[in-house]
């Protein structure tokens, strides 16, 4: 005789539940589903060099619009000025803010890394443009020939000032000694605005942790409890990191600020072609694209205060 518990685990193998239907990991926040941002122009790429890459706020909009309608959930920001030149203007950051939310239900997050030359007082400064969220980069690290320079005091300030003003910060972590650096900050100086920690894995930059798998789940042993996560591969890292991190259950970064090739041998179209294809990947692995409301939230977040609604 066949033991009936055997026929009801049978049953139950033959018969996925929710969470088997929606995608792996299911004890972090939002891992049903998958938040996708992406990161259109960055600082480092000249439009010289590049003709696709959004540069002027009706090309941005244009952008967000596009990435929007395909999948994207939240747009990481850095402006440029009227020569194409990576700029935190303020002015321009508060244009580019009432923009996008007036065209675009996007979580709209600012870049408080600006370009690695940016001082202190000016990164500060992007705050009062009062975004959704806000990068918090968790350390210093070499960028390529360049050294990104994030002192322990400036980092502590960026969390305050968010906290204050309610913004939303997005931890980005460049290697993993940086993940112990952010267990301290909240030790000491408690949760964020939210009341959410949610990082974002930077992978593969020249000088910080390589894009790869291993890596990566080294990385989520350190994330403090509870915590969701993205990753971004720059490069050729790309493609790796966001099948680990689909594995994972964690969400992605995907943009022109990260890589201009698509393939081996071809170069990126547009931004929307590489959120497209993280929407697909991720729905193959049954954790499609979280809606930007679905986004606001895991993440917590809410209109800054002073911001005009």
């Amino acid at each position: 005789m066949r033991d009936p518990g055997c026929a009801r685990i049978g049953r139950m193998a033959e018969t996925p539940g929710p969470s088997a239907t929606r995608g792996a990991a299911p004890g972090r926040p939002g891992a049903h589903g998958t938040l996708i941002t992406v990161a259109p122009t960055g600082a480092e790429h000249a439009k010289a060099d590049v003709p696709t890459l959004p540069v002027t706020l009706d090309e941005l909009v244009r952008t967000a619009r596009d990435c929007e309608h395909v999948g994207a959930a939240m747009i990481h920001v850095h402006v440029r000025d009227d020569q194409a030149r990576p700029t935190l203007d303020l002015g321009r950051l508060r244009e580019t803010v009432a923009a996008l939310r007036s065209e675009t239900n996007l979580v709209v997050q600012l870049s408080t890394g600006g370009a690695v030359t940016d001082p202190e007082a000016d990164r500060l400064r992007v705050l009062d443009a009062l975004p959704d969220s806000a990068s918090c980069t968790m350390g210093t690290v070499n960028f390529g020939d360049d050294v990104f320079l994030n002192r322990w005091e400036f980092i502590v300030e960026l969390h305050r000032r968010m906290r204050e003003r309610g913004i939303v910060p997005e931890y980005e972590i460049f290697d993993l000694g940086q993940l112990a650096a952010l267990r301290r900050l909240l030790d000491e100086h408690g949760l964020p605005a939210g009341g959410h920690v949610h990082v974002d894995l930077v992978m593969g930059v020249p000088g910080g942790m390589p894009g790869d798998a291993e890596t990566l789940v080294a990385a989520l042993r350190l994330l403090p409890e509870g915590a969701t996560f993205s990753a971004t591969g720059v490069g050729r890292a790309t493609l790796p990191v966001l099948f680990a991190s689909l594995a994972a259950g964690g969400h992605l970064r995907v943009g022109m600020e990260d890589t201009l090739s698509y393939a081996r041998g071809e170069r990126v179209r547009d931004n929307a072609q590489l959120v497209a294809r993280a929407a697909g990947l991720a729905r193959v692995a049954q954790r499609p694209p979280l809606t930007p409301d679905e986004v606001r939230e895991i993440l917590g977040v809410r209109l800054p205060a002073g911001a005009p609604s």
